[in-house]
């Protein structure tokens, strides 16, 4: 299985996300914010990073300019989760470097699906 590190300032959603993707044998790394998720991914490695766009200092946009800029995890596959769903939200991360977006509320298989799209 994959280990993924999940960006979320909401500690509810965070949890929900962890919890459905250790059930399906997962390993999670948790970060509570963008900055620490820079950190966490140069530090970790891990297969897949899922995050939010709008947190407080870094937003969700930034986070994957950074994280495509830097060649430690320039190839790591980005999973955005937002409640913003409108088509330009969508391109525009998309143009940022993330190669899924998700949108709130979504279901466990959602999840799933989305990180298998990336991770075969």
């Amino acid at each position: 299985m994959s280990t993924v590190l999940v960006v979320e300032d909401t500690p509810s959603q965070l949890e929900l996300i962890n919890s459905f993707l250790r059930e399906s044998g997962h390993t999670v790394i948790k970060a509570y914010n963008a900055k620490d998720g820079l950190e966490e991914a140069v530090e970790q490695h891990p297969d897949v990073i899922i995050t939010d766009i709008v947190m407080p200092g870094l937003s969700g946009f930034e986070f994957c300019r950074q994280l495509k800029k830097n060649p430690v995890t320039e190839k790591v596959p980005i999973i955005i989760c937002s409640s913003k769903n409108k088509d330009i939200d969508r391109i525009w991360a998309m143009k940022q470097g993330a190669d899924v977006y998700l949108t709130k509320p979504f279901t466990k298989q959602e999840l799933l699906r989305a990180l298998q799209s990336v991770v075969d």
